[in-house]
């Protein structure tokens, strides 16, 4: 078939052409950023789920809604080694620009830009890699003691401050949470606390790795109550064969039916892996309707797809000593697994393999169900590993 009108899109935060299953989470972010704006508590959103679940498509969706209903947004994603007032500081003068034009809102919008250049300045010293233009003079004793919580706080309510009265709200959508430090999260943590306290409309919509409650637990004893975690998981049999089905029929191809339970069957309905599989089976397939032998022919080509990119991305950014450490987990199958089987298969002790274990974490390749389990973040994970390192040479490496 036609591979130039192929509907499938796989690819890293790609919105596939037909967004199923996740109607409920959207509805409760859109009430909690409505109830934000007229003055309600609702809980800030963190949406935590492995890798492929399509968190980044579900979060900038309901960006998309948000700004659809008139809000005001931010939206970021937190690399590795980059700090939370660099990343936000660019985008909310953007978004004080905006409220300066609006009437209501010009003198607290100024305002705002008068503490982001207060912020700035004064956190420049801690955090060289804030970068961010300078509209207006700083406010001496706005935002510019230096002290990232204090400032933060006193920033984000001169722009809550704006957005309410320009009738709208300030949404903070930020992406790969995980990878802010737990002081920064601190920081933020109590910020968001204490505009929910004065009914400033600011709301944080999030998404991370399935470790992220447990980091925000301890960057702050209370978190638990001021955000709701939504579990990300895979789509259940009806949504991943609509996902599957529905973007071809658009196009007049139909899926006979053991060719779609084949597929939803061997993806477990992982959003990234239907999407992967429905391209490779258009592209084999001559004409419509796609069988099952269509699905069996397009298996290598799916399979070295997800090895060179989706698994292979990860894998490249591994020591060799990491790389060991998955293989170990990967001779015990999917997970999770007691440090002391890895440690075991490794002929190794459980508290030499720590700080491998922490640095895997920290790069969010893995993650811990519960006080003593580890689990691969990236389904399907064990079976690359088994791929890319077969034999037992591994062990003696």
């Amino acid at each position: 078939m036609n591979p130039i009108i192929n509907p499938y899109a796989p690819g890293a935060g790609t919105p596939p052409p037909e967004l199923t299953g996740r109607d409920e989470l959207l509805k409760t972010v859109r009430i909690a950023s409505e109830r934000v704006r007229v003055g309600r508590q609702a809980k800030s959103v963190l949406m935590i789920g492995l890798r492929g679940v399509g968190k980044t498509v579900l979060l900038d969706r309901m960006r998309m809604n948000a700004e659809a209903a008139g809000m005001e947004t931010i939206r970021v994603e937190a690399p590795e080694g980059r700090s939370l007032p660099a990343m936000l500081a660019p985008p909310l003068r953007q978004v004080l620009l905006r409220l300066s034009r609006r009437e209501q809102a010009r003198d607290l919008a100024a305002r705002g830009l008068r503490a982001l250049a207060g912020f700035a300045k004064a956190l420049k010293v801690k955090f060289q890699d804030i970068e961010v233009g300078i509209d207006l003079e700083p406010e001496p004793g706005l935002a510019d003691n230096g002290d990232l919580e204090h400032d933060l706080q006193a920033l984000l309510e001169a722009a809550g401050a704006a957005a309410k009265a320009a009738g709208t709200a300030l949404i903070l959508f930020v992406d790969e949470s995980q990878y802010v430090p737990e002081e920064q999260l601190a920081s933020l943590i109590t910020v968001l606390h204490r505009c929910a306290q004065q009914q400033i409309p600011v709301m944080l919509v999030g998404a991370g790795l399935p470790q992220l409650p447990g980091q925000m637990g301890r960057a702050k004893s209370y978190a638990e109550r001021l955000f709701d975690f939504p579990f990300v998981g895979p789509l259940d049999d009806t949504a991943a064969r609509a996902a599957l089905e529905l973007p071809a029929e658009e196009l007049d191809v139909k899926y006979k039916p053991a060719a779609t339970r084949r597929i939803v069957q061997v993806t477990e309905g992982y959003p990234y892996f239907l999407q992967e599989w429905g391209k490779h089976v258009w592209d084999v397939a001559e004409a419509s309707p796609i069988t099952q032998q269509h699905v069996k022919t397009a298996e290598r080509e799916v399979v070295a797809a997800l090895d060179g990119s989706f698994f292979r991305v990860r894998f490249d950014r591994l020591t060799l000593a990491e790389k060991r450490y998955l293989r170990a987990m990967a001779e015990l199958g999917p997970g999770p697994h007691r440090s002391g089987d890895i440690a075991t298969v490794l002929d190794r002790k459980v508290t030499a393999l720590g700080p491998i274990r922490n640095q895997l974490i920290a790069k969010g390749m893995i993650w811990s169900p519960n006080h003593g389990d580890t689990a691969f973040t990236v389904p399907m994970f064990d079976d690359f590993m088994r791929r890319i390192i077969p034999g037992e040479d591994w062990r003696t490496a």
